[in-house]
């Protein structure tokens, strides 16, 4: 079989950061992998110069992670279509609300021999259109017609990209794909354990953005770590529900791999949603001006998942009261509530009022 070529959709720093990754093991696997790893770049201008012509150039995006050498296997392309043609495996690692723009332009241009698979990097869900949950591996599946899977994890780009020692989980319900994903992306500081509940494992991905938003509150309120710690675990008790409820039969399990409860913590005290969150608290301005001050162009997911997720619990009668948590974070978000009122919301949540 002729090696598999591996396309990275998307360039942010996560992008970039795995690109470190995938760009190391292709060339380590030459019997497996094509060791050109092309990666599309949404081309802009960086300082009168075009962002691919300077990764190409320099090995290192200037924008987004800067100070950190990408491979010399990874090769920028700002064409969408051009990138990902001859792929076998396509790395989606963009914000979830463009993933629908780029399948539209993918669609019927992959002519990979061999086949062609998917793995998302992308914490975000999507609302069906006719009402309940989809996770973004089933919107890219539905949308290409391959099959998609999801690694997920405890993972800040910046420490990835620094080779911090870290996990990750890959979910993948095919036994037969496992092992050769598990060769693309694990590196002796970057360990990857592969379950068959990926469905879990997406959803963890997505929602864990939402709680780390209420610590990010909590942070911004002048809360300490006991409030933060209450603030997790009944976050984790609403993910773990929340999963059951879509997903009835989902393995407990999985919520301990780094795909869930290490990943939370790890956004919870680190990760952007926190980070804007807390200072959308304190400066009092416009959430979304709050973003674009701190991100440098990125976006924090937390805030649309949490709508989304509203969204969906609109259609089913008091599903917003068995998750407090969730609702008051987009209720504050979208500026019906105060921050200040995000420990009332929790005060009588479910986990709370049980009988002995």
């Amino acid at each position: 079989m002729a090696p598999l070529r591996v396309t990275i959709v998307g360039s942010g720093n996560w992008g970039s950061a795995i690109a470190r990754i995938v760009g190391a093991t292709t060339k380590q696997n030459p019997g497996d992998f094509d060791t050109i790893v092309k990666m599309w770049v949404f081309e802009e201008m960086v300082d009168g110069r075009k962002l691919s012509e300077i990764i190409n150039e320099t090995h290192e995006n200037v924008k987004y992670l800067p100070g950190k050498i990408l491979p010399e296997n990874v090769v920028a392309v700002p064409d969408l279509v051009e990138s990902c043609r001859e792929a076998n495996i396509l790395i989606f690692v963009v914000p979830h609300q463009f993933v629908a723009r780029i399948c539209s332009q993918l669609k019927d241009n992959l002519k990979a021999e061999g086949g062609v698979q998917a793995v998302s990097l992308i914490k975000g869900v999507s609302v069906r259109k006719e009402g309940g949950l989809k996770l973004i591996s089933e919107e890219i599946t539905d949308a290409l017609n391959i099959p998609c899977y999801a690694l997920m994890g405890a993972n800040l780009a910046p420490e990835v990209a620094s080779d911090n020692f870290c996990e990750a989980t890959i979910g993948c319900n095919d036994k037969k794909d496992g092992p050769i994903l598990k060769k693309l992306f694990h590196t002796p500081n970057f360990r990857i354990s592969v379950v068959d509940d990926g469905h879990t494992v997406e959803l963890c991905g997505a929602l864990k953005n939402i709680v780390a938003c209420a610590a990010g509150f909590s942070d911004g309120l002048g809360y300490g770590d006991n409030t933060k710690a209450a603030i997790i675990r009944l976050g984790l008790m609403e993910m773990t529900k929340f999963v059951e409820h879509y997903y009835p039969g989902s393995n407990l399990q999985t919520f301990f791999e780094s795909c869930g409860v290490a990943d939370l913590i790890t956004t919870c005290y680190g990760g952007r949603n926190r980070r804007v969150c807390e200072a959308f608290v304190k400066s009092g301005k416009p959430l979304a001006e709050v973003e674009k001050e701190l991100l440098n162009g990125q976006s924090a997911q937390g805030p649309l998942t949490a709508e989304e997720v509203y969204l969906m619990m609109e259609k089913s009668d008091g599903l917003h009261e068995k998750f407090p948590l969730f609702t008051a974070v987009h209720r504050i978000c979208s500026g019906a509530l105060q921050p200040k009122d995000l420990i009332d919301c929790l005060r009588d949540h479910p986990e709370h009022m049980g009988d002995f």
